[in-house]
């Protein structure tokens, strides 16, 4: 059986290096605005997204560390995401990961450039993968522009606020979660697939699986936002119905809930079938999306 623990200690452990070893110093000036997006990156998350990169590039037959710089501009804007989504203006949240969020700590007009300086860092990490890949190079980049923009990550968090006190709109909620969350980790693994130059078989493959992975994974959230602890999850919870948010818990029931993400982690798993390497963390991480506890 495939040992998902520890294998994503090992990688957890091998992006955190990579990351500490490419990030500004704490200490350089500005030191302020470096400690705080410092602060944010090495709070702890599950590096999933470098992660299925990463498998992603090993899955299709490359080798990771091609994939690796192109993992790390996956981590930096996603940390983006989560540091402005905290903030006052969007869900007002004062705990992330078990810790202060970062304009808790920093102070809200740094919080923002903190944010800004991570989603600029991923383009300058992705502009230098794409120098290496060839060909090949401008697909990263246009693919983490498209998974991040208004048609993306953006787009998503602007229908999810707009939404919050609506009514009960399926099709806006599927909108909601593709793009919010299920757009990033579809970008991981085929930026992963693209960065070694991948076949197309296995990119459509890959992509099929991202898909459905990344809605599984936001379903799941919507469950353990309902039914956790803060202490478990790490942040706050309730706090979706509280704000009147969107969400399939609240569309749906919590059974049904589940019963669906289950459902997209098998359809997630099966669309692996197609590609003929080494799949097996690929299909362990489509169950850990919908089994973990945070």
């Amino acid at each position: 059986m495939f040992d998902l623990d520890g294998y994503l200690a090992e990688r957890s452990a091998r992006i955190d290096a990579a990351l500490d070893l490419r990030m500004p110093p704490a200490g350089a000036r500005p030191a302020r605005l470096h400690e705080a997006m410092r602060y944010s990156v090495f709070a702890g998350g599950k590096r999933l997204r470098p992660v299925l990169c990463l498998a992603a590039a090993e899955a299709t037959g490359g080798n990771a560390e091609r994939a690796m710089l192109p993992a790390l501009a996956l981590e930096a804007l996603h940390t983006y995401t989560l540091i402005h989504d905290d903030l006052p203006a969007m869900d007002d949240d004062a705990l992330r990961r078990g810790r202060p969020t970062n304009h808790k700590v920093f102070g809200e007009a740094l919080a923002i450039l903190a944010g800004d300086a991570l989603l600029t860092l991923a383009f300058e990490w992705m502009g230098r993968a794409a120098l290496d890949a060839g060909p090949a190079g401008a697909r990263l980049v246009v693919e983490l522009a498209a998974a991040a923009g208004s048609q993306g990550v953006i787009g998503g968090q602007a229908e999810d606020m707009a939404a919050e006190g609506g009514g009960k709109d399926p099709d806006r909620l599927r909108y909601i979660h593709e793009h919010k969350t299920a757009a990033l980790i579809l970008a991981s693994v085929r930026i992963g697939a693209l960065a070694v130059g991948a076949a197309q078989r296995d990119l459509d493959a890959l992509s099929a699986y991202g898909r459905a992975l990344g809605l599984a994974f936001q379903i799941a959230d919507d469950v353990l936002n309902a039914t956790s602890d803060p202490e478990q999850l790490g942040k706050a919870v309730g706090s979706d119905q509280a704000r009147g948010k969107l969400t399939y818990v609240a569309l749906y029931g919590i059974g049904e809930a589940r019963a669906r993400a289950a459902a997209l982690a098998e359809e997630s798993a099966a669309a692996l079938a197609a590609i003929p390497g080494d799949t097996a963390p690929l299909a362990a991480l489509a169950r850990f999306a919908v089994e973990r506890s945070r």
